[in-house]
C-alpha cells in the first residue's frame, strides 16, 4: 500500500479509500440539461428533441446541495466545483453560490468554489457569479474556427460569444480563467497550435483534454485520442515549453510553462499517462447519485437519505451523521482505478454519461 498522502494526515484518516486517498474534493451537477449537442458529450442522436431530461423535484435542492457539501467539509472536503449539463442553466444558481461560500473548511478557510460552463451565457452572468461568491471560473471551448466550433457544438453556436463570456469573467475578477479543450484526432487536433497561440500572454490557462470513453453515447475509439505527450510536442516544437511542478497533490493536470515567460499550458492525460493513483474527487449527479468515479457504472442514492425516501414505515428523517456515516463507509470502500485498467475491462462495459455526472 502507498504512503498516506500529507494531505490526508492532517484530515480525519479514517476518511481515505482502499488505495488510501483522501476525500477533498466533490464535483456536484446542478442540471442534466444543456444547451449544446457536442459530439463527444451530448451527440443529438442521442439526446434529440424527445429526450426526456428530469423534472425539477428530481434535481437536488439548492438546500440538499449546501447541506450536502456541509458534510462533505466535516470528511474534509476543500473544493466544490459545480458542472452540469450546463450548470448556468439551472435557475438562481447565484443563490446556490452565495449559500455555498458562506461554508467553511475543517482549516477555517472559504471553500474553493469553482464552476465549469460551456460559455454561452458566461457574458451576462459572470458579475452576478462573483459577487455571490464563485472563487473561478473554467470554460469549454474546443475549437477558435466559427465553422467548426458550431459543428463540434451542433447547434450552430457562434464562437465569439463563448470568448466574450471569457473576457467577461476576467473583467469580473473571476480569472484566471482556465480553457478546457478535448482533443479528437480529425476533428480539432489541427487546431493545437493556434489556440495556443492565441491564449499565450493571457495569463489564462489553456488545458488540454484527452478524448476519453466517458458513458457510451460517443462512440469512442482509442485511435481518435491525441496523446498528451504529442500535444507537448507539437506546441513545443514552435513555442518551446518546459515542465511545471504540480501545486497540489491531485492535480489532474501536468503543467507545461513556456520558456519565454508567455504563460503555460495544461495536459490532461486520463488515457495515456491515468492519475488514479492520487485521485481525491466525488462525483454527485444531478438527481443526488454519488459516484467515486467519473467511469463508473452505478451510483450510490444520496437523495433518498437526504430526504429519507426509504419506505420504512414511521422512520424519522436522516441527521447529518446518518448522511456522514454513509458517505464515510462509501468512500472508505472505494477502490476505482478505472483508466489504470482500462485496457483489461470490456469496451461494452456500461459507463455513466459525461451529461448527467459531469467533468
Amino acid at each position: 500500500m502507498p504512503e498516506i498522502p500529507a494531505n490526508a494526515r492532517r484530515l480525519n484518516l479514517s476518511v481515505v479509500d482502499q488505495h488510501r486517498r483522501p476525500l477533498t474534493d466533490l464535483r456536484i451537477s446542478v442540471t442534466d440539461r444543456c444547451n449544446f449537442r457536442c459530439v463527444y458529450c451530448m451527440p443529438k442522436e442521442v439526446f434529440g428533441r424527445d429526450y426526456q431530461f428530469l423534472e425539477r423535484d428530481e434535481l437536488l435542492s439548492f438546500e440538499e446541495i449546501t447541506r450536502l457539501v456541509r458534510i462533505g467539509i466535516r470528511l474534509g472536503v476543500r473544493k466544490v466545483r459545480l458542472t452540469g449539463g450546463e450548470p448556468l442553466l439551472r435557475r438562481g444558481i447565484e443563490t446556490l453560490i452565495a449559500q455555498l461560500a458562506e461554508l467553511r473548511t475543517l482549516d477555517g478557510e472559504p471553500l474553493d468554489l469553482a464552476l465549469t460552463t460551456n460559455g454561452s451565457a458566461l457574458a451576462v452572468k459572470a458579475q452576478a457569479l462573483k459577487e455571490a461568491g464563485l472563487t473561478r471560473v473554467t470554460v469549454s471551448l474546443d475549437s477558435l474556427n466559427n465553422e467548426k466550433f458550431m459543428a463540434l457544438n451542433d447547434v450552430k453556436f457562434p464562437v465569439e460569444r463563448v470568448l466574450k463570456g471569457i473576457a467577461a469573467a476576467e473583467e469580473a475578477g473571476l480569472g484566471p480563467v482556465k480553457i478546457n479543450t478535448v482533443v479528437k484526432r480529425s476533428a480539432n487536433d489541427h487546431e493545437l497550435l493556434p489556440l495556443a497561440e492565441h491564449f499565450r500572454g493571457t495569463g489564462q490557462v489553456l488545458r488540454f483534454i484527452e478524448y476519453m470513453d466517458v458513458g457510451t453515447s460517443n462512440g469512442w475509439v482509442l485511435d481518435e485520442v491525441v496523446p498528451s505527450a504529442e500535444i507537448v510536442e507539437r506546441i513545443s516544437a514552435v513555442h518551446p515549453l518546459d515542465p511545471v511542478p504540480p501545486r497540489n497533490p491531485g492535480e489532474t493536470a501536468k503543467r507545461w510553462r513556456y520558456r519565454d515567460g508567455a504563460g503555460e499550458i495544461g495536459v490532461i492525460s486520463s488515457v495515456t499517462q491515468p492519475f488514479c493513483g492520487d485521485c481525491s474527487r466525488a462525483r454527485i449527479s444531478a438527481e443526488g447519485q454519488l459516484f467515486t468515479c467519473l467511469f463508473a457504472s452505478e451510483g450510490f442514492d444520496v437523495r433518498a437519505l437526504l430526504r429519507n425516501e426509504h419506505g420504512e414505515s414511521g422512520a424519522i428523517d436522516s441527521t447529518d451523521d446518518d448522511v456522514a456515516a454513509a458517505l464515510q463507509g462509501r468512500w472508505k470502500a472505494r477502490t476505482d482505478r478505472y483508466s489504470e485498467h482500462r485496457t483489461e475491462l470490456s469496451p461494452t462495459r456500461k459507463r455513466i454519461e459525461m451529461s448527467y455526472i459531469g467533468g
